[in-house]
């Protein structure tokens, strides 16, 4: 029986507490991915994303312990969120203007092979409504900062104004890339008061330097 790997334990990208800004480099890493528009809360394709992602996720551990011998956790949802105007997201919260994607990300040895293998096994019975559009890809990130937010995704705001506000500027940082959401807990079945989540956001030297 093979060791099972915990990513959220091991990788340095998944440690964050609440309260705390942290900057964290964090490399090039490989997800299962979904893209999307609109309210989470009521977009369809939001729910079939999940719905999508969950199944070749199960199927790529599974094949790996099987064919490679390496056991693995599945790692936590994740989301990437834009919007043209990001004040709808940060402070207005005007979610139908959102735009996102949904990842759960894949250990480096897994290849397109199983990939590909995957996404055929989890269509063969009840295909999930999204799993052509799931996809392989890498998400570059480099250097971020990070801090762990519990409690509603509504009450996001006041932390998020802290770090792109005061935090990110007052260490000669500025924003480049997509706001990142690690969802440590399972918001489909955890009250709101009680999900953690990381906040993520990608940054570079302010003088571009």
């Amino acid at each position: 029986m093979t060791d099972k790997t915990d990513f959220k334990k091991t990788l340095d990208a998944y440690q964050a507490a609440r309260g705390q800004f942290r900057i964290v480099d964090v490399p090039d890493t490989r997800y299962l991915m979904v893209d999307g528009h609109g309210d989470p809360n009521g977009a369809p394709a939001f729910t079939g994303a999940i719905e999508a992602l969950y199944p070749v996720a199960y199927k790529l551990k599974f094949a790996s312990r099987r064919d490679l011998g390496r056991d693995y956790v599945v790692p936590p949802l994740e989301g990437l969120w834009w919007a043209e105007d990001m004040d709808s997201f940060t402070a207005r919260r005007d979610k139908e203007r959102w735009d996102w994607t949904l990842m759960i990300m894949v250990p480096d040895w897994i290849g397109q092979d199983l990939f590909t293998a995957a996404v055929e096994q989890a269509g063969a019975r009840n295909r999930p409504s999204r799993l052509d559009d799931v996809r392989l890809g890498t998400l570059s990130e480099g250097r971020c900062v990070q801090t762990l937010h519990v409690g509603s995704f509504d009450d996001e705001a006041e932390v998020l104004a802290r770090l792109h506000g005061e935090f990110v500027p007052g260490n000669g940082l500025r924003m480049v890339g997509r706001h990142h959401e690690i969802y440590l807990s399972d918001f489909r079945r955890v009250a709101p008061e009680r999900q953690r989540t990381i906040l993520r956001q990608p940054v570079a030297p302010a003088s571009g330097a």
